[in-house]
Protein backbone atom coordinates (compact mmCIF):
# COMPACT_ATOMS: atom_id res chain seq x y z
CA UNK A 1 0.00 0.00 0.00
CA UNK A 2 2.91 2.34 0.66
CA UNK A 3 4.60 2.06 -2.51
CA UNK A 4 1.41 2.28 -4.36
CA UNK A 5 0.90 5.69 -2.89
CA UNK A 6 -2.61 3.95 -1.41
CA UNK A 7 -3.58 5.13 2.87
CA UNK A 8 -1.65 3.27 4.93
CA UNK A 9 -4.36 2.60 7.61
CA UNK A 10 -3.42 1.90 11.43
CA UNK A 11 -4.61 1.67 14.52
CA UNK A 12 -2.71 2.35 17.45
CA UNK A 13 -3.02 1.95 21.08
CA UNK A 14 -0.26 3.10 23.27
CA UNK A 15 -0.55 2.97 27.12
CA UNK A 16 -4.30 4.42 27.81
CA UNK A 17 -4.42 6.64 24.22
CA UNK A 18 -5.89 5.00 21.64
CA UNK A 19 -5.28 6.84 18.08
CA UNK A 20 -6.92 6.26 15.40
CA UNK A 21 -5.23 7.16 12.04
CA UNK A 22 -5.17 6.92 8.04
CA UNK A 23 -1.87 8.16 6.91
CA UNK A 24 -0.74 7.79 3.11
CA UNK A 25 2.72 7.74 1.90
CA UNK A 26 3.44 8.06 -1.67
CA UNK A 27 7.03 6.97 -3.30
CA UNK A 28 8.15 9.19 -6.55
CA UNK A 29 9.66 6.26 -8.04
CA UNK A 30 12.08 8.60 -9.97
CA UNK A 31 13.97 8.86 -6.22
CA UNK A 32 14.50 6.65 -3.21
CA UNK A 33 15.69 9.35 -0.17
CA UNK A 34 13.41 10.42 2.26
CA UNK A 35 12.55 13.38 0.39
CA UNK A 36 10.14 11.32 -1.85
CA UNK A 37 8.00 10.63 1.36
CA UNK A 38 4.91 13.10 1.38
CA UNK A 39 1.97 12.90 3.64
CA UNK A 40 -1.77 14.38 3.35
CA UNK A 41 -4.47 14.50 5.56
CA UNK A 42 -7.74 12.32 4.86
CA UNK A 43 -10.66 10.94 6.77
CA UNK A 44 -10.30 8.74 10.35
CA UNK A 45 -10.59 5.23 9.33
CA UNK A 46 -12.31 3.41 12.32
CA UNK A 47 -11.92 -0.39 12.95
CA UNK A 48 -15.72 -2.18 13.67
CA UNK A 49 -14.38 -2.89 17.13
CA UNK A 50 -10.88 -1.93 18.85
CA UNK A 51 -8.45 -4.63 19.32
CA UNK A 52 -6.47 -3.66 22.54
CA UNK A 53 -2.39 -4.75 22.05
CA UNK A 54 0.33 -3.79 24.28
CA UNK A 55 4.18 -4.87 25.10
CA UNK A 56 7.36 -4.34 27.57
CA UNK A 57 10.37 -2.95 26.37
CA UNK A 58 13.13 -1.35 28.05
CA UNK A 59 16.63 -0.23 28.07
CA UNK A 60 18.79 0.74 30.61
CA UNK A 61 22.70 2.44 30.37
CA UNK A 62 25.69 1.01 32.81
CA UNK A 63 29.24 0.60 33.14
CA UNK A 64 29.37 -1.80 30.52
CA UNK A 65 27.66 -0.61 28.03
CA UNK A 66 23.77 -0.48 27.04
CA UNK A 67 21.08 -3.62 28.01
CA UNK A 68 17.90 -3.70 26.16
CA UNK A 69 15.08 -5.83 26.53
CA UNK A 70 11.77 -7.42 25.69
CA UNK A 71 9.05 -9.48 25.82
CA UNK A 72 7.90 -11.64 22.54
CA UNK A 73 4.14 -11.66 22.73
CA UNK A 74 2.44 -9.73 20.13
CA UNK A 75 -1.22 -9.09 21.19
CA UNK A 76 -4.31 -8.58 19.58
CA UNK A 77 -7.11 -8.14 21.80
CA UNK A 78 -7.50 -11.43 23.80
CA UNK A 79 -5.56 -13.27 21.29
CA UNK A 80 -1.83 -13.80 21.34
CA UNK A 81 -1.20 -12.92 17.41
CA UNK A 82 2.48 -14.07 16.99
CA UNK A 83 4.54 -16.13 20.30
CA UNK A 84 7.60 -14.76 18.62
CA UNK A 85 7.57 -11.36 17.65
CA UNK A 86 10.79 -9.39 17.50
CA UNK A 87 10.74 -6.10 19.20
CA UNK A 88 14.39 -5.18 19.67
CA UNK A 89 15.49 -4.55 15.58
CA UNK A 90 19.12 -3.91 15.23
CA UNK A 91 19.77 -0.31 12.64
CA UNK A 92 23.88 -1.31 12.49
CA UNK A 93 26.59 -3.22 14.64
CA UNK A 94 26.11 -0.28 17.27
CA UNK A 95 22.47 0.99 17.14
CA UNK A 96 19.35 -0.91 18.01
CA UNK A 97 15.86 0.21 18.38
CA UNK A 98 13.04 -1.51 20.59
CA UNK A 99 10.09 -0.94 19.65
CA UNK A 100 6.15 -0.20 21.07
CA UNK A 101 3.07 0.21 19.35
CA UNK A 102 1.55 -1.27 15.85
CA UNK A 103 3.79 -3.61 14.56
CA UNK A 104 3.75 -3.04 11.37
CA UNK A 105 4.25 0.88 11.40
CA UNK A 106 7.30 -0.11 13.60
CA UNK A 107 8.80 -2.21 10.87
CA UNK A 108 8.27 0.51 8.17
CA UNK A 109 9.73 3.17 10.29
CA UNK A 110 12.59 1.04 11.00
CA UNK A 111 13.48 0.18 7.24
CA UNK A 112 13.34 3.46 6.14
CA UNK A 113 15.53 4.59 9.10
CA UNK A 114 18.12 1.84 8.28
CA UNK A 115 17.94 3.53 4.70
CA UNK A 116 18.45 6.41 5.70
CA UNK A 117 21.14 6.00 7.81
CA UNK A 118 22.88 3.30 5.01
CA UNK A 119 22.55 6.89 2.17
CA UNK A 120 24.29 8.81 4.79
CA UNK A 121 27.37 6.82 5.17
CA UNK A 122 27.54 6.08 1.37
CA UNK A 123 27.49 10.22 0.70
CA UNK A 124 29.59 11.06 3.62
CA UNK A 125 32.23 8.45 4.01
CA UNK A 126 31.20 8.00 8.03
CA UNK A 127 28.28 6.56 10.09
CA UNK A 128 25.44 8.91 11.47
CA UNK A 129 25.99 9.32 15.06
CA UNK A 130 23.71 7.57 17.90
CA UNK A 131 22.01 11.33 18.62
CA UNK A 132 22.32 12.25 14.83
CA UNK A 133 20.44 9.25 14.37
CA UNK A 134 17.52 9.97 16.99
CA UNK A 135 16.84 13.59 15.58
CA UNK A 136 16.53 11.85 11.94
CA UNK A 137 13.87 9.63 13.37
CA UNK A 138 12.20 11.90 15.31
CA UNK A 139 11.99 14.53 11.95
CA UNK A 140 10.56 11.57 10.07
CA UNK A 141 8.06 10.42 12.78
CA UNK A 142 6.89 14.48 13.26
CA UNK A 143 5.46 14.64 10.06
CA UNK A 144 3.05 12.13 10.86
CA UNK A 145 1.36 12.88 14.19
CA UNK A 146 -1.75 10.68 13.99
CA UNK A 147 1.02 7.76 14.67
CA UNK A 148 1.99 6.50 17.86
CA UNK A 149 5.36 4.75 17.94
CA UNK A 150 8.28 4.29 20.38
CA UNK A 151 11.52 3.70 19.62
CA UNK A 152 14.59 3.73 22.02
CA UNK A 153 18.20 3.82 19.54
CA UNK A 154 21.11 3.11 22.18
CA UNK A 155 25.11 3.08 22.21
CA UNK A 156 27.46 5.34 20.48
CA UNK A 157 31.23 5.45 19.44
CA UNK A 158 31.41 8.50 22.03
CA UNK A 159 29.95 6.18 24.59
CA UNK A 160 26.51 4.84 25.61
CA UNK A 161 23.64 6.93 24.91
CA UNK A 162 20.30 5.97 25.06
CA UNK A 163 16.90 7.70 23.39
CA UNK A 164 13.37 8.00 23.68
CA UNK A 165 11.70 8.72 20.71
CA UNK A 166 7.77 9.26 19.94
CA UNK A 167 5.47 9.66 16.79
CA UNK A 168 4.76 13.13 17.42
CA UNK A 169 8.41 14.43 17.44
CA UNK A 170 9.45 13.74 21.19
CA UNK A 171 12.83 13.13 21.62
CA UNK A 172 14.38 12.55 25.01
CA UNK A 173 18.06 11.33 26.03
CA UNK A 174 18.03 9.19 29.52
CA UNK A 175 19.55 6.65 31.32
CA UNK A 176 16.45 4.31 32.16
CA UNK A 177 13.45 4.10 29.87
CA UNK A 178 10.61 1.41 30.05
CA UNK A 179 7.41 1.80 27.12
CA UNK A 180 4.47 -0.17 26.43
CA UNK A 181 1.42 -1.75 28.47
CA UNK A 182 3.99 -3.56 30.98
CA UNK A 183 6.03 -0.96 31.79
CA UNK A 184 4.92 0.30 34.41
CA UNK A 185 5.76 -3.13 36.09
CA UNK A 186 9.14 -2.70 34.75
CA UNK A 187 9.68 0.45 36.54
CA UNK A 188 8.71 -0.83 40.04
CA UNK A 189 11.53 -3.46 39.30
CA UNK A 190 14.35 -1.02 37.58
CA UNK A 191 13.92 2.01 39.77
CA UNK A 192 15.25 0.52 42.64
CA UNK A 193 18.25 -1.67 41.36
CA UNK A 194 19.57 0.55 38.42
CA UNK A 195 22.67 2.10 38.71
CA UNK A 196 26.00 2.69 37.00
CA UNK A 197 28.22 0.33 39.06
CA UNK A 198 26.52 -2.89 37.92
CA UNK A 199 28.79 -5.58 36.18
CA UNK A 200 27.48 -7.75 32.97
CA UNK A 201 25.66 -10.45 35.14
CA UNK A 202 24.01 -7.99 37.32
CA UNK A 203 22.43 -6.03 34.33
CA UNK A 204 21.31 -9.19 32.51
CA UNK A 205 19.72 -10.80 35.29
CA UNK A 206 17.75 -7.11 36.28
CA UNK A 207 16.34 -6.92 32.83
CA UNK A 208 15.03 -10.45 32.24
CA UNK A 209 13.82 -10.09 35.96
CA UNK A 210 12.21 -6.67 35.38
CA UNK A 211 10.30 -8.30 31.82
CA UNK A 212 9.50 -11.06 33.77
CA UNK A 213 7.51 -9.09 36.64
CA UNK A 214 5.94 -7.13 34.01
CA UNK A 215 4.94 -10.26 31.99
CA UNK A 216 3.61 -11.66 35.48
CA UNK A 217 1.34 -9.05 35.77
CA UNK A 218 0.48 -7.68 32.18
CA UNK A 219 -2.00 -10.00 29.99
CA UNK A 220 -0.41 -7.92 26.63
CA UNK A 221 2.99 -8.91 27.34
CA UNK A 222 5.08 -12.59 27.92
CA UNK A 223 6.20 -15.69 25.99
CA UNK A 224 9.81 -15.09 25.95
CA UNK A 225 12.33 -12.50 27.58
CA UNK A 226 14.73 -11.21 24.68
CA UNK A 227 17.83 -9.51 25.56
CA UNK A 228 20.77 -7.75 23.79
CA UNK A 229 23.98 -6.18 25.69
CA UNK A 230 25.79 -3.43 23.12
CA UNK A 231 29.26 -1.94 24.00
CA UNK A 232 31.58 -0.42 21.85
CA UNK A 233 32.57 -3.52 20.29
CA UNK A 234 29.12 -4.07 18.83
CA UNK A 235 25.78 -5.83 20.39
CA UNK A 236 25.31 -9.42 20.91
CA UNK A 237 22.19 -11.09 22.00
CA UNK A 238 21.39 -13.49 25.14
CA UNK A 239 20.11 -16.61 24.98
CA UNK A 240 16.17 -15.55 25.63
CA UNK A 241 13.97 -17.40 27.99
CA UNK A 242 10.68 -18.45 28.13
CA UNK A 243 8.62 -16.14 31.05
CA UNK A 244 7.50 -19.41 32.86
CA UNK A 245 11.02 -20.83 33.01
CA UNK A 246 11.95 -17.29 34.72
CA UNK A 247 8.86 -18.04 36.97
CA UNK A 248 9.26 -21.21 38.52
CA UNK A 249 12.96 -20.01 39.15
CA UNK A 250 11.78 -17.34 41.21
CA UNK A 251 9.48 -19.37 42.63
CA UNK A 252 11.96 -21.97 44.25
CA UNK A 253 13.56 -18.63 44.60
Amino acid sequence: QWLSGHPYVSQVEHSCLTIWSSVPFRCDNRHTSLSSLSTSSSLPTRRPFPLSHGTTTLAFVFQGGVIAAADTRASCSGLVACPTAQKILPIHSHLLVTTSGSGADCMLWERILAREIRLYQLRHGRRLSITGSAKLLSHMLHAVTDMDLTRSPVSDRCGPKLFYVCSDGTRLQGELFSVGSGSPYAYGVLDGEVRWSLNEEEAISLAREAVYRATHRDAYSGNCVDLFHITAQGYYGRHNRVVTEKYFRWQLC
